[in-house]
């Protein structure tokens, strides 16, 4: 018995040691295979950087004379001119916005001047100077993003609203979550900029705005005619009222009424209520106050926030700057053929 009872801890030391062992061997290969890993990076970036000292002169000759290509094509280009204008849209115009202003880059793509020149009214020698057509969210602050997910989050479920985070939902909005956008054209013609505003305000106005914007109101006309049949109940409930107070402050008895048999009685007051009559008015004041303003706010289909300038800016971006990009490219072309080079003799070599 004593003899099994000495056997039993051996063995399960044995276990333990063996499990250990094995673990320790574990992370030996998980070090060894991420270790193998660096050890290749370095390798083909020892490799490339080899075939770029190799071949310094050719790559450094070769990325000069792209440098003065890239300056002589720049110079000779002619300028391009951008300029932007902010609106605000309303009744879901922004809709057709988007839409339209990817049927005139579609209309440049097809070098269809003459129908874009139809469209802003200008001439096509004016419209063939039109590049592109450009339409992003507006500027917005952190604020304004709280504010949209805030509303975003009330008209959700709330089981559902609390699997919907602020990041996701800025990270999933679409061009056409915000309220407040920015138009920008670029053209060669550095002032054409204000003759295009009058085409692109007719982009706002189509079929399903116009309905939503007689739908809207329509429903103010019938708020503002309860409000004013509810404004009439007031007055004649405030006339029977004074009524009521004139014909108490006639009485002569101050409300006694002396009976044939010499009994008098005391007329109890009415009690009017004419405070809450008095908020009542203006509550419903308030509300018609309202509507008249919303329907004053937006009674067109979009407001400019900012125009165009008179005259576009010259426009400028790293893929246009020609003397830096040329020489990159040439660097990088330059040194994988070195590389393939090298990779075809290393293969040939290993086969051999």
């Amino acid at each position: 018995m004593s003899k099994d009872l000495q056997q039993q801890p051996q063995s399960e030391e044995v276990d333990l040691g063996q499990l250990f062992k094995l673990i320790g061997n574990m992370f030996d290969r998980l070090f060894r295979f991420v270790g193998n890993i660096f050890k290749s990076i370095l390798s083909v970036i020892i490799f490339i950087i080899r075939a770029v000292i190799n071949n310094f002169k050719i790559i450094v000759i070769s990325m000069v004379l792209a440098g003065v290509i890239g300056y002589a094509i720049e110079k000779a280009k002619q300028p391009v001119y951008t300029s932007s204008m902010l609106v605000k849209p309303y009744f879901d115009s922004k809709f057709q916005l988007v839409t339209n202003i990817n049927y005139y880059n579609a209309l440049i793509a097809d070098k269809d001047f003459k129908q874009l020149g139809n469209l802003f009214k200008i001439e096509e020698d004016f419209a063939n100077e039109i590049l592109e057509f450009e339409i992003t969210p507006g500027p917005e602050t952190e604020n304004d993003r709280i504010l949209e997910y805030e509303e975003f989050i009330k008209q959700v479920d709330s089981t559902r609203a609390t699997e919907i985070y602020f990041d996701a939902f800025i990270e999933n909005r679409s061009i056409y979550s915000g309220s407040i956008y920015e138009i920008g054209v670029k053209s060669f013609k550095k002032d054409i900029f204000r003759s295009l505003e009058e085409g692109l305000n007719s982009t706002f106005t189509n079929t399903y705005s116009v309905k939503k914007m007689e739908k809207r109101d329509s429903l103010i006309a019938i708020d503002k005619n309860r409000i004013m049949n509810s404004l009439q109940q007031v007055d004649s409930l405030k006339n029977v009222y004074i009524k009521v107070l004139q014909e108490e402050s006639s009485s002569k008895n101050s409300g006694t009424i002396t009976l044939k048999d010499g009994m008098s009685l005391v007329q109890e007051r009415v009690d009017t209520k004419e405070f809450e009559l008095l908020d009542k008015e203006l509550q419903l004041r308030q509300q018609l106050s309202t509507l008249e303003s919303q329907k004053v706010e937006e009674d067109v289909f979009f407001d400019t926030l900012s125009s165009f300038q008179d005259v576009g800016s010259e426009y400028s971006s790293l893929w246009t700057k020609y003397v830096l990009i040329f020489p990159l490219l040439a660097f990088v072309i330059l040194t994988m053929v070195f590389l393939m080079k090298k990779l075809i003799r290393f293969v040939n070599n290993y086969e051999d």
